[in-house]
């Protein structure tokens, strides 16, 4: 994997102020995400997991703190139109629901963010016939959503995802919705698109078999990086990864 850092967030810092009182959702935050590497974000529901991807995806902005992107500081990325930009150029969602439009077919719901930014009819098919290759897609292509199973829905999302080739990938518990098998096959499509396409990707989970898949893994509590560890290329150390993070959530409770 590429020492190279794509992206840096520096002392992110995020607060919402409820009617009686206030929740900090991120405290000061700092990591790097390298190029080609699968960063794991692990926490609990409401450890700030959630609220650190939508900063980093512009959909939120932070009280404090900054973005780098390959070493230039996004000073403008969350104000529009920039945000849009932003996000149109860098950044690839792949969510717990499909959020598939059920009218379309597959390849029409795969081409969707091209052809919303109005490319020719031969790049279309150049982009869309490619992604449902890499997808293993191709016989359902001309299938509707309620046509096919979860795990192919979400191959489908993430097929969405990547046809634009952003830089970065952010899934934000991409199989919630999945049985374990299932959820087990989607993680090995991220790790193979990973691995064929030097893709960045941030996958944010609760669960420690999904985060498990990551490169990297930093674990969140109140709002706050915990710990954080490194996978080997030995798949073997899969039990002590579990081990590690069973020990901070427990520490953390």
């Amino acid at each position: 994997m590429s020492k190279e850092i794509i992206l840096s967030a520096d002392n992110l810092t995020k607060t919402y102020e409820e009617t009686e009182h206030s929740v900090s959702a991120l405290k000061n935050v700092t990591f790097d995400l390298k190029k080609g590497e699968m960063l794991a974000i692990m926490g609990t529901s409401g450890s700030g997991k959630s609220t650190l991807l939508h900063i980093i995806g512009a959909l939120d902005k932070p009280d404090q703190g900054k973005i780098t992107l390959n070493g230039v500081i996004q000073d403008k990325m969350f104000t529009e139109p920039h945000a849009t930009e932003y996000r149109g150029e860098n950044i690839g969602y792949i969510f717990q629901s499909f959020h598939l439009l059920k009218d379309l077919t597959v390849e029409e719901n795969i081409a969707l963010p091209l052809i919303l930014k109005g490319a020719n009819e031969a790049l279309l098919k150049e982009k869309v016939d490619q992604i449902l290759g890499l997808m293993g897609l191709t016989p359902w292509r001309k299938h509707r959503p309620i046509q096919l199973s979860g795990g192919q829905q979400q191959r489908v999302a993430i097929g969405r995802a990547l046809i634009m080739s952003p830089p970065i990938i952010l899934a934000d518990e991409p199989t919630g919705n999945l049985d374990y098998n299932t959820s087990n096959e989607i993680l090995n499509v991220l790790v193979e698109m990973k691995e064929r396409l030097n893709q960045s990707m941030i996958l944010v989970t609760h669960d420690a078999n999904v985060a498990a898949y990551g490169d990297r893994i930093l674990f969140f509590h109140d709002g706050e990086i915990v710990d954080s560890y490194v996978r080997t290329t030995d798949e073997a150390d899969m039990d002590c990864i579990l081990d590690k993070l069973k020990q901070i959530m427990e520490k953390s409770a």
